[in-house]
């Protein structure tokens, strides 16, 4: 019997308020882990919701671990607590000769063979307890393995107002009534069931390919590890035959039907978005992490299947079986046919499929590449002038401002905006803000803001930012 489409009336019940904070954070990605952080050392209490088991969203639970220089601030304290706690491995050309220029490297396949590089990574868990500690030390209510479900708002004139939101754990469905509330789920799930308008993820489409003309998101993708890699074995085979990509490699094994045909296909390529860089198809995509002898992996949802994890429940499914499905045959496939992995072993899975482009919340401003081009200044920027190359102009420097009105969603008097679900297009905030260093930099502006806000009994909207932060 088919029910789609069906309804079940479910009778009123009364949700008991188990919490009542200053400050409620929906998410404890890097975003949203650092406002909580914040607000709660200005004073505020502060209660943290997280379906995970611990912070640091898809750099802990989802295994990125991208570490680097500190950037200021928070994202400074944790790369020296992470290097404290000795969860931080280096390699560099002296360490991984061979690895600058290969193409089956995720990061340095771009460089000149045997160029100078460093590669640092921090250990996902042993971050994530990190995080975890400095979390509780500032007396930050953190509720783990819980999952948020709706949000309860006011109406109000011309904004309305989060009351509080609706939450389900072990104890069932609970409410956490707050003053002001902060967007860290990394997809703009708070901002969306609250009423913020929003634009669905689905950027640039890569050139030269026939498409139907529908708007497919960047597809999400799945990290994993691989422990006892023997890479010297590897580069070896690569150079005695010839094969660098193990294309040749891979053509026996399809020959063979010992891996699926769309587990190895060519790059997509195309002048949009990442340009030559993107990846669009399952690959061979490695970096080191965490040992030597240890690597991660992506495993890319194709793009033609134009999953939004972000907002259908039967596309994250999808994603999570279809993904671990080619992760067991990446790993069969990488022992039983190539030198270096005979003896490797499947180390680690992430918990959840990243989402690359979802949900982008439309703010008091919209922040834009005519933004960047034009190096437009506001007199509410919250750093300092920064710096970076888009990778669709590596060779260019771009100097420009971002205003603290991204923060502040329209139509939500008390919601304050952080990371990835930003008021930002989608080239900007997908082709270079939304890494781990910036994502921590806005949760701190946001905590900040939150705190600041109460200390004056005003909304965030009220706030008149004169100062940047960073």
């Amino acid at each position: 019997m088919n029910h789609r489409g069906a309804t079940i009336d479910e009778s009123a019940r009364k949700i008991p308020v188990v919490h009542e904070a200053d400050v409620v954070v929906v998410g404890a990605g890097p975003g949203g882990f650092a406002a909580a952080l914040q607000a709660a050392r200005m004073g505020a209490r502060v209660v943290l919701v997280e379906e995970f088991d611990m912070p640091g969203g898809v750099h802990t639970s989802g295994l990125q671990g991208a570490a680097g220089p500190g950037v200021g601030g928070i994202h400074t304290e944790l790369m020296e607590r992470f290097a404290a706690g000795g969860h931080i491995y280096t390699v560099t050309e002296s360490s991984l000769p061979g690895w600058a220029g290969n193409p089956l490297s995720h990061y340095e396949r771009y460089l000149k063979p045997d160029a100078t590089f460093t590669r640092q990574s921090f250990n996902p868990d042993g971050a994530g307890n990190v995080m975890s500690r400095m979390l509780h030390e500032a007396g930050v209510v953190a509720l783990y393995g819980t999952a948020f479900v709706d949000a309860v708002v006011e109406p109000g004139v011309g904004n309305d107002s989060i009351k509080a939101i609706i939450v389900e754990g072990a104890s069932g469905r609970q409410a956490i009534a707050g003053k002001i509330f902060i967007e860290g789920s990394g997809t703009g799930q708070l901002a969306a069931a609250a009423g913020v308008p929003y634009v669905p993820g689905g950027g640039g489409q890569p050139a030269g390919a026939a498409w139907d003309g529908v708007k497919r998101p960047i597809p999400g993708g799945l990290l994993w590890m691989m422990s006892g890699v023997d890479f010297a074995a590897l580069r070896r085979h690569q150079k005695t035959t010839g094969d660098a990509t193990l294309s040749k490699t891979i053509a026996e094994a399809v020959a063979a039907r010992d891996i699926p045909a769309h587990l190895y296909r060519p790059r997509m390529n195309g002048r949009n978005v990442y340009g030559d860089l993107y990846i669009g198809h399952p690959t061979i995509d490695m970096s080191p992490m965490l040992a030597d002898g240890t690597f991660i992996l992506w495993q890319n949802a194709p793009y033609e299947w134009a999953l939004r994890m972000d907002e259908s429940a039967d596309d994250e499914a999808r994603a999570r079986r279809e993904l671990r499905a080619l992760i067991e045959a990446e790993a069969s496939f990488l022992r039983k046919y190539v030198p270096g992995f005979e003896t490797s072993t499947l180390a680690n899975v992430g918990r959840y499929v990243g989402v690359r482009d979802g949900r982008h919340p439309l703010g008091e401003h919209v922040f834009c590449l005519d933004d960047v081009l034009a190096r437009r200044r506001f007199a509410d920027a919250v750093t300092r002038p920064m710096t970076k190359s888009f990778f669709w102009d590596e060779n260019r420097k771009h100097e420009f401002e971002v205003p603290f009105r991204c923060f502040l969603p329209r139509k939500i008097n008390n919601l304050i905006l952080t990371g990835a679900s930003l008021s930002f297009t989608y080239e900007t905030i997908f082709m270079v803000m939304r890494n781990f260093p910036w994502c921590t930099q806005t949760g701190e502006i946001a905590g900040f803001a939150a705190a600041t806000c109460l200390r004056k009994g005003i909304t965030p909207k009220e706030l008149e930012w004169r100062e940047p932060y960073f």
